[in-house]
């Protein structure tokens, strides 16, 4: 497929399209009486763990008719798939002008200390939610795609002891704009077509609800710091507390009174935790948190690493709570090489990332992955085919697959979702392919604010404080490397001063300000897309580490195993053969080569197929891996000893 070719195919929406209905086979065999039972949240776990997933019941009614609490409803869903999905069971789309109501009654939890609450968690709904116990309202969140909790102890009923739950009902009403206001919605469209895919609503991620203590530990910061011997611990209660930090085989460490504790990373008005709300960027615990500090030295650190990906068990206790946890130490830096050339390094050693771009889409759950074993697959096929970076494009997973790639060894680059009003694509896609020199580094600001999507000031609030909570939600993750603020000038805006808030946020990554073009000169990468003409390295006057953040986009179709009979891509090929062959030579013959003139690294893309877009390295269902990475396993191991000689 030529460059004409593919600029047609971005601006042809096929939104009356019937998607072929396409299963992975972990779909096929869903078992929805065990749906994503297993615990929502590694890096902050109790004992204690009721999972609401399962059939809940349904309707979608006008919103101009629809606030009140529905007295009927239409049918059941599966949770946590979207209406949109076939898992769900409904496959209905939820426009702009409808609300979707939930409905489930709450199991009768047994107490068990008296005076404990209850915490209602949210892995993520989409976009906007309000939840009722009864008929009461307890609390609204918006923004769909970052974890949400209500303390729900004051709307329950209980038994007369007050040490059962009993009668209780859970609503929940969701509203969703998707691509027709300016909040963030990352590839999701109501006009499908050519790299914009379905849209997709309502409760996305596991529902659950721990009982905790009436003093709970609500947050954790882990920050290895660079000398790869120092870690620093910090721990936020409810209320006042003794709080002890444990890393098994170390020392036990008891913690200084919360006045004491000075310089504390945490910013308490953006605070992430159990029991705020991301999107407010504002604290709504019920009392004042309490911080504490702690400082424990590795004299002989086990190091982590994709090759080598250990993580260290954390004990967290306070009077009435405990939290497991885990973290790795490693670092992730910008540095000179001996030729002084900079790179992306790995533990102060030069570490070349070869990336794929992963959409984190599913034919048939959309942004919900049918099992922990599916999120699984994806992780360690790309390392079976040499990867050892995925870039999460414009979409938050679930916790569950950043814990995999901790575990697994896969480094992460995590995008911010992106957002904006509808996309000038001339401006964000078109003149910047063809043009790159002229449009590339075009500089932004208040006079291209409605140019570049944003001329919503409250939009563009919005965006910030949703890049904070992303960043703060995500602090811990030992495997995110980068965090990439803008792609491709959708929705950007002030990319240089949001790239001066992020670092405030977080100092202990790298940042790609603007992945593609519109570079501002900032952040730690000079980062291109290039899919049509020659990979080169590009010089760059401030000395950053050079990337390829997009490449590749090879396509091809696969009948039984494609959505539409379409083919979007940047390259057409008819077989795997060709395919392979095209792959081999553009990874062995062009990437592999520019590693010692400067590129820090690429990312292929792309992961799997999604909907018309077939340039995936496997299908869209996962049951065909269109690459044999068995044809000369060397090639990519290569280009890591190439770098470090």
């Amino acid at each position: 497929m030529d460059l004409i070719d593919a600029i047609r195919a971005i601006d042809k929406p096929h939104e009356d399209d019937v998607l072929k209905r396409l299963y992975t086979v972990w779909g096929e065999k869903l078992d929805e009486n065990h749906v994503l039972k297993e615990y929502p949240r590694p890096q902050f776990q109790r004992d204690n763990y009721t999972n609401l997933n399962g059939k809940w019941e349904y309707c979608i009614v006008p919103t101009d008719s629809g606030k009140s609490i529905p007295s009927s409803m239409d049918g059941e869903i599966l949770v946590p798939f979207s209406p949109e999905s076939m898992l769900s069971g409904v496959e209905r789309r939820l426009e702009p002008y409808q609300y979707l109501w939930y409905k489930r009654a709450l199991p009768d939890l047994k107490r068990t200390l008296p005076g404990s609450r209850f915490l209602l968690h949210f892995g993520a709904v989409d976009q906007f939610a309000d939840v009722f116990i009864g008929s009461t309202h307890v609390g609204s969140h918006s923004g769909g795609y970052l974890p949400f909790t209500f303390d729900i102890t004051d709307f329950l009923t209980f038994s007369e002891d007050r040490m059962s739950l009993k009668d209780n009902m859970l609503h929940v009403r969701v509203s969703d704009t998707s691509d027709s206001s300016y909040h963030s919605r990352g590839k999701q469209t109501l006009k499908r077509g050519g790299m914009y895919y379905t849209a997709q609503s309502g409760i996305w991620q596991t529902v659950w609800i721990e009982e905790v203590p009436d003093t709970y530990i609500r947050e954790l910061r882990i920050k290895p710091e660079a000398d790869l011997k120092t870690l620093l611990v910090e721990v936020s209660t409810n209320h006042p507390t003794k709080v002890t930090v444990k890393i098994p085989g170390h020392e036990l460490v008891k913690s200084p009174s919360s006045s004491d504790t000075k310089g504390s990373t945490f910013a308490e008005d953006i605070s992430f935790s159990s029991d705020t709300y991301p999107s407010e960027i504002e604290n709504h615990s019920a009392a004042a948190p309490s911080y504490y500090r702690f400082t424990f030295t590795l004299e002989e650190p086990h190091l982590w690493s994709p090759e080598d990906p250990y993580l260290y068990p954390l004990q967290v206790e306070s009077e009435q709570d405990h939290v497991s946890s885990y973290f790795a130490m490693r670092s992730f830096t910008i540095e000179k090489d001996s030729a002084g050339i900079s790179r992306f390094c790995l533990n102060h050693k030069p570490y070349f990332l070869n990336g794929v771009l992963d959409q984190g889409y599913w034919p048939d759950g959309l942004y919900t992955a049918p099992s922990d074993e599916a999120l699984i697959f994806d992780i360690t096929e790309m390392k079976r085919l040499h990867f050892n970076m995925m870039r999460k494009h414009i979409k938050i997973e679930s916790a569950r697959w950043y814990y995999h790639c901790d575990r697994l060894g896969m480094i992460v680059w995590q995008d911010m979702v992106s957002g904006g009003s509808s996309y000038a694509k001339p401006v964000v896609s078109y003149l910047p392919t063809l043009f790159p020199k002229v449009f590339g580094k075009m500089s932004d600001g208040p006079a291209y604010y409605k140019t570049f999507s944003r001329g919503s000031a409250e939009g563009r609030k919005e965006w910030l404080k949703e890049m904070q909570n992303t960043i703060s939600y995500l602090y811990n993750v030992p495997s995110i490397g980068t965090w990439v603020l803008f792609n491709e000038g959708w929705g950007q805006f002030n990319a240089a001063g949001a790239t001066v808030l992020a670092r405030e946020m977080d100092d202990s990554r790298p940042i790609d300000q603007a992945s593609g073009w519109f570079d501002e000169g900032s952040g730690d990468y000079r980062s291109v897309h290039n899919y049509f003409r020659p990979l080169v390295v590009e010089e760059d006057s401030a000395g950053r580490a050079f990337v390829i953040s997009e490449y590749g986009g090879f396509s091809l179709h696969i009948d039984e195993h494609s959505s539409v009979d379409r083919i979007y891509g940047y390259k057409k090929f008819d077989t795997t053969d060709a395919l392979g062959v095209a792959y081999y030579n553009l990874i062995n013959g062009t990437l592999k080569p520019l590693v010692s003139k400067g590129l820090a690294g690429a990312v292929y893309t792309q992961v799997s197929d999604v909907e018309e877009e077939v340039n995936g390295l496997m299908t869209y269902d996962r049951k065909v891996t269109k690459i044999n990475p068995n044809l000369d396993p060397s090639l990519l191991d290569n280009m890591h000893k190439a770098l470090n000689q």
